[in-house]
């Protein structure tokens, strides 16, 4: 160690000493601030609307989907008050927060994965979502053309085995698009519907903490449909 660090090279025992009085300060900090988070004042039927009206800006016009994320950040970089809670597809023309009108940051609590199914770590986020962050509202959105309903139609019509992970991953489509085969319109559409009610029906009675919370009043749980063509997002239930 050169001359001028050792001058200054604090005393093991009282930098040891410092450095656990931080951590627990930081730890006592961190609780406080957790158990003081405010929730969201917005009700599920406004955040409905919120959804609604942002879409038709979305569609109307998508030049005003402008935010000031700077000052957004610097807003919500301690707490978050998210109003609604979406559950989507991995798909990279899905994105919720532009879809919705340009929403910023802080607005949205979404998960994402391919064909917008919920395993154990999607209903936990959707828990904490509304247990501890106090969100009114989960959408499941399902969307035209979603590759994922498509690869379980096709094994439903042509017994198609997928490699990996993939496989279990469209089996727990399969059900849906076996309930709906065979009805007019087209198969893969409507399996996208019949899969997001079935996954919203799931989220609102295999959860205890959000069934309790739906008798409540405090939460509700719909699905939707994100048309890829118009933009346009149509609620199912």
């Amino acid at each position: 160690m050169c001359e001028h660090c050792h001058k200054f090279a604090p005393d093991r025992r009282k930098f040891l000493s410092l450095l656990t009085v931080s951590i627990a300060a930081t730890t006592l900090s961190a609780r406080y601030a957790f158990a003081a988070d405010a929730t969201t004042s917005v009700t599920a039927d406004e955040a409905i609307a919120k959804l609604k009206a942002g879409n038709a800006n979305y569609i109307s016009a998508p030049q005003l989907c402008a935010v000031d994320l700077s000052k957004q950040r610097e807003h919500v970089a301690k707490a978050q008050t998210p109003w609604a809670t979406i559950i989507t597809c991995s798909d990279s023309r899905v994105p919720p927060e532009l879809l919705f009108g340009g929403l910023g940051i802080g607005e949205l609590f979404v998960a994402r994965n391919a064909g917008n199914m919920v395993d154990t770590a999607t209903m936990g986020t959707i828990e904490y979502g509304a247990e501890h962050l106090g969100i009114p509202l989960v959408v499941v959105m399902g969307h035209e053309r979603c590759g994922a309903v498509g690869a379980a139609c096709e094994v439903v019509e042509k017994h198609v085995k997928l490699p990996g992970s993939i496989g279990p991953m469209v089996n727990a489509i399969v059900p849906a698009a076996m309930a709906v085969r065979g009805e007019p319109g087209d198969f893969v559409d409507n399996t996208v519907r019949e899969s997001a009610k079935r996954t919203a029906m799931k989220v609102a009675t295999k959860s205890q903490i959000v069934s309790h919370l739906i008798k409540e009043n405090k939460v509700k749980v719909l699905a939707a449909r994100y048309d890829l063509d118009d933009g346009r997002v149509e609620f199912l239930s």
